[in-house]
């Protein structure tokens, strides 16, 4: 296992007495971008919240480098090095887009290093350096997911946790979206990618699995699911 690769295995979820997720297993390391397709319901996000520790959940592990996160506090995760930008955004609207990245980099000092995540924040989505002084809440619907995904990057995390961040969005922003997807990966960060958009995930992703009804039920390189009959016609509509 390399430093920095997240290992999970068997990870179940349950609300009640409702199985969210059943023993679901995967890795993602370094500069990877691997992606979670499925329909709602089908247990992506009670997934990555389960990660984050925001849920109730059973496993045999869940690992980050050295770390067990089995015994991390989910206010601690960030911590260590995961970051996270959950479904539907959820920015201050009421402060600056200034002082929502500054929120998100609370685990660490005002230094010289927070202030170069700052400048690295502004370069991937310069739109947010031109409104910083805006509130979060007169951002568009676009605007608004960079600043969920910048604020998640000011605490350096070495690994990003994304929910459904093409949601709502126009096909230009997707774009837009799915090239800063690309720097963070050259970049050397770990991704993990949770969609609905069947044709973003596979354009962002090189490894994808399928979740339905809180299991995986495929799995392979984002090549080999996008070739693969039932998902064309399910996923992709095709």
């Amino acid at each position: 296992m390399t430093t920095d690769e997240l290992v999970v295995s068997g990870l179940s979820v349950n609300y009640g007495g409702v199985r969210a997720v059943r023993s679901v297993s995967f890795t993602v390391g370094p500069g990877q971008c691997v992606g979670i397709i499925g329909a709602n319901g089908a247990g992506k996000t009670s997934t990555l919240k389960a990660l984050m520790g925001l849920v109730p959940r059973t496993a045999t592990e869940i690992r980050y480098g050295d770390r067990d996160l089995m015994k991390v506090k989910a206010r601690d995760v960030v911590r260590h090095g995961i970051g996270y930008v959950p479904e539907g955004r959820h920015v201050f609207p009421g402060l600056t887009v200034e002082k929502n990245l500054l929120l998100g980099a609370y685990v660490r000092k005002w230094n010289s290093e927070t202030r170069k995540t700052l400048r690295e924040v502004v370069d991937l989505f310069p739109v947010l350096g031109e409104m910083r002084h805006r509130l979060a809440g007169a951002l568009s619907g676009g605007q608004q997911q960079m600043l969920a995904v910048g604020r998640a990057l000011m605490s350096n995390p070495r690994l990003v946790l994304l929910d459904e961040p093409s949601m709502g969005l126009s096909p230009k922003l997707i774009e837009d979206i799915l090239a800063a997807l690309q720097r963070l990966r050259e970049a050397g960060h770990a991704l993990l990618l949770v969609e609905q958009n069947a044709k973003l995930t596979f354009e962002a992703t090189k490894t994808c699995f399928v979740m339905e009804n809180g299991e995986v039920a495929m799995t392979g390189t984002s090549e080999e699911l996008s070739r693969d009959p039932r998902v064309r016609q399910i996923y992709l509509g095709l």
